[in-house]
């Protein structure tokens, strides 16, 4: 019985989780458990390979410290693949500190490491690299090398450092090359793409075209004024406004960036910061509260003076403006779809008035409207 514990054990280890569950699928023990959990896992059934993991952990005896440690350690990794981040990482912490100090080094490590990824994926960037320069991936098997070198590329990849970035990602292709875990290759390979796919828009002088994140670093680091629309901000070599927070402002600063050297109408200033469809005098009154407000905020970067038909942007230092956007705008929805429809036309009985307003926007589009 323990030859099958190991050798399934070892076949998780290789990657083949079929050759894992050929060995154990039938048996309930804790250890056949916890090793069909992480099977179910590799192959993708997430909510299965919980649920066996947590049995596993309950079936451990209380002398099994470093066992249940280690569900938990698997259990922590399917909640990250789901995007779980709401599951607690103190728990996590404990099992760490479990395993060290049993000596169970790598399990240790690839704990730190899913804490670590977790910090990204919430956006923790310093505590992320705090907790990464505590670890010395040198004594570690491949698999675990590859593990931390993604993280590496990860942190830099967020930070917009390409070199650093594409460094660790040749270093984790050579430990998973080494580790001879397709699964693992794949993910390198996958985090690879990152960096040869567009990351952005670039929107200057009413043209469009796609950046690299290499593209994209080069344009933050040089003298021209960015109105980042991924990350709300505007800012230059050395300063950044972050407007994530005052949505008007920012649909105040894009418009103005995206029509630069030239102005921007005030009626469409009003529909793009307040959604209307006419500029009456609250309207523009309101406006020119904004735009001041945006002066206020902009400070030393730029300015915004008004001209006969509307406002333009004036950079103080830099020689250009620029409209940093995703690389694919967020569409509207058909609203006349019912599956689309909103949770107040389907709850309160106004689902046919609703409807009736749909026919008719469609009818004015000029699309054929059925029924």
């Amino acid at each position: 019985m323990e030859a099958l514990i190991t050798a399934a054990a070892r076949a998780l280890a290789a990657g083949d989780p079929l050759g894992a569950l050929n060995r154990v699928a039938l048996r309930d023990d804790a250890p056949a458990l916890a090793l069909r959990g992480i099977a179910m896992a590799q192959l993708g059934d997430l909510v299965r390979a919980k649920a066996l993991l947590r049995r596993a952990a309950r079936a451990f005896g209380p002398k099994e410290a470093v066992a249940r440690a280690r569900c938990v350690v698997a259990e922590a990794e399917i909640a990250l693949v789901s995007r779980d981040l709401g599951w607690p990482a103190k728990t996590l912490d404990a099992a760490r500190a479990t395993l060290e100090a049993h000596g169970d080094r790598v399990n240790a490590a690839y704990a730190r490491y899913l804490e670590v990824r977790r910090l990204l994926l919430i956006g923790r960037l310093d505590e992320a690299e705090c907790r990464l320069a505590d670890l010395d991936p040198a004594p570690l098997p491949p698999a675990a090398r590859a593990a931390h070198e993604l993280v590496v590329a990860g942190i830099a990849m967020r930070r917009l450092r390409t070199k650093p970035a594409r460094a660790a990602l040749a270093r984790a292709g050579h430990a998973a090359r080494r580790a001879v875990i397709p699964a693992l290759t794949a993910e390198v390979e996958s985090a690879s793409l990152a960096l040869n796919t567009p990351a952005a828009r670039l929107i200057a002088r009413g043209e469009e075209r796609l950046l690299l994140l290499e593209e994209v670093e080069a344009l933050l680091a040089s003298r021209a004024l960015v109105v980042d629309a991924c990350r709300h901000v505007v800012r230059d070599a050395g300063t950044v406004v972050s407007l994530a927070r005052r949505p008007v402002l920012f649909a105040l600063a894009r418009a103005l960036g995206e029509a630069w050297p030239g102005d921007v109408p005030r009626g469409t200033l009003v529909a793009r910061a307040f959604r209307a469809r006419l500029a009456d005098e609250s309207y523009r009154a309101r406006l020119r509260v904004e735009v001041g407000r945006l002066r206020t905020e902009l400070g030393t970067l730029a300015g915004v003076r008004a001209t006969k038909r509307g406002f333009a942007l004036a950079p103080h230092g830099a020689g250009e403006v620029v409209v940093l956007a995703p690389t694919v705008s967020r569409g509207r929805a058909r609203p006349w779809r019912w599956r689309l429809a909103p949770a107040s036309a389907r709850c309160s009985g106004h689902w046919r008035r609703w409807r009736r307003r749909a026919r008719r926007r469609r009818l004015v589009a000029g699309e054929r409207v059925a029924g």
